[in-house]
C-alpha cells in the first residue's frame, strides 16, 4: 500500500513539472506569429515593404526566428537565424544591413535586443518589446543599411 502512494505522488510530481514546463514555453510573449502593421509602423530611410510575417519560437533559452517579407518593389526575401538568449554570435541569412551573424540577449520579460554584424562589427540593433496584453510588438532598428545610409525603422507587429 505505501510503495502505490510513493508511485502515486512521483507520478503526480511529474506531471506537474511536465505540465509547468509546457506552460512556461508557451507563457513567452516573443513566441508565435506576426504580422506587420504597415499603418503604425515607421521607416527611415523607406520605403516600407509591403508586407513581414514573423514567426518567433522561443524557451527562454532559445530563440529561433524566420521572416517571410514583401519588400516596396515586390521582391520577396527570407530571414532567419536560431540563436541562443547569450548575446553570443551566430549564423543568419537574410539578415539586415547584409550581416552574417547575430547575437540575441534577453532585456526583461518583454524586451530581446539582438545585434546584427558583418565582419565582426555592429551594423544594427533591433530592440523588440512584446505590449503588456501580448497582442503587439514595437520592433526599433537602429544602425546602417548595406549601403551605409543611417537607418531608424520602428515596425509595429500584430500577434496572429
Amino acid at each position: 500500500m505505501r510503495v502505490k502512494k510513493v508511485a502515486l505522488f512521483v507520478c503526480i510530481a511529474v506531471c506537474a513539472v511536465v505540465l509547468l514546463s509546457v506552460s512556461a514555453l508557451a507563457a513567452d510573449p516573443h513566441s508565435g506569429t506576426w504580422k506587420m502593421n504597415a499603418a503604425k509602423s515607421t521607416y527611415s530611410p523607406g520605403p516600407a515593404p509591403k508586407s513581414i510575417t514573423l514567426k518567433i519560437e522561443t524557451d527562454g533559452k532559445s530563440y529561433k526566428v524566420h521572416s517571410e517579407s514583401i519588400d516596396a518593389a515586390g521582391k520577396a526575401t527570407t530571414l532567419a537565424f536560431d540563436a541562443m538568449l547569450d548575446g553570443k554570435d551566430y549564423p543568419g541569412t537574410g539578415l539586415q544591413a547584409g550581416a552574417d551573424m547575430v547575437s540575441v540577449e534577453r532585456v526583461d520579460a518583454n524586451t530581446v535586443r539582438a545585434t546584427m554584424k558583418k565582419g565582426g562589427k555592429a551594423v544594427m540593433t533591433v530592440t523588440s518589446v512584446v505590449s503588456a496584453d501580448g497582442k503587439m510588438r514595437t520592433s526599433t532598428f537602429i544602425g546602417k543599411d548595406a549601403e551605409g545610409h543611417d537607418v531608424k525603422n520602428v515596425v509595429v507587429y500584430d500577434k496572429q
